[in-house]
């Protein structure tokens, strides 16, 4: 199931400074991130982000990125979602991520919106999606599908986050998409040496290997060291994915047993 092609790392920043340092850090790609829709209510009192972004915040990217390319995840599918989008293509946007993706009709109209005009990303993050994600693999035009753990363990009724990955769900999942020849993100990172947080970064790192994903959102955990050298932490993260990718499936196995005691012991989301 494991993969060799290149890990995409993407962060979402409103930051002309910050994208200056990413993209000079080998960052992939570059961007906003404007979904609004239902998300206060789905994860109120988790104490997870809600991006202030906004649509105008890329050209301020556009104009100091120079190597990644300039990323939006746009709201989920509604009245405005046209607009939305030639907005963002206007500005220069050149992967486009829809969150909250539930059924290939909405991948679909997704991609007919979009027009092979920038790379198309579905988010699926719910149970649900998952149990149709066989057919919304078949929507012609789609080029990756990302797995969100945050609503996914929502809609699983799961204590937090972590749990979502204890099982087989998201493995079973990235096979699907990767026998779609499609490529498979999954969640976030954050920065490889990071032992301080509930479960271990380099136990989710394992999950990449494991599953077979070559995609991730940088996490904010990522950014808890105020001095951070980001080039530096870059570079390790990208050394010990592919590490995990040229271990043995039975340490691999040993790291997925090892998150699931610590997503079970796990407090907070």
């Amino acid at each position: 199931m494991r993969s060799d092609e290149p890990f995409v790392l993407t962060l979402w920043t409103t930051d002309p400074a910050l994208a200056v340092v990413a993209d000079a850090a080998g960052i992939d790609r570059i961007g906003v991130d404007l979904e609004r829709s239902g998300k206060d209510a789905r994860q109120s009192g988790l104490g997870t982000w809600i991006s202030p972004h906004q649509e105008h915040d890329l050209d301020a990217l556009a104009l100091v990125v120079s190597r990644a390319r300039l990323f939006a995840r746009v709201d989920a599918l509604n009245g405005d979602s046209e607009r939305e989008i030639e907005s963002m293509l206007a500005r220069g946007a050149q992967v486009l991520m829809l969150p909250m993706v539930m059924c290939a009709k909405e991948a679909a109209e997704f991609v007919r919106l979009v027009r092979a005009r920038a790379t198309v990303v579905l988010l699926v993050e719910h149970a649900a999606a998952l149990k149709r994600l066989e057919e919304i693999v078949l929507v012609y035009g789609v080029d990756e599908i990302h797995i969100g753990l945050n609503d996914l363990a929502l809609s699983l009724g799961l204590r937090n986050r972590w749990m979502a990955l204890s099982g087989d769900l998201v493995a079973d999942a990235g096979a699907i998409i990767l026998e779609a020849k499609l490529r498979f993100g999954l969640g976030g990172i954050g920065r490889a040496n990071d032992d301080g947080l509930p479960v271990p970064a380099d136990l989710i790192y394992a999950e990449y290997a494991r599953t077979g994903a070559t995609a991730a959102l940088i996490a904010r955990s990522f950014f808890r060291d105020t001095n951070l050298d980001l080039a530096r932490e870059i570079a390790l993260a990208r050394d010990r994915l592919n590490a995990w990718r040229r271990s043995s499936a039975e340490d691999i196995g040993a790291a997925h047993a090892e998150l699931a005691r610590c997503a079970a012991r796990a407090d907070g989301w």
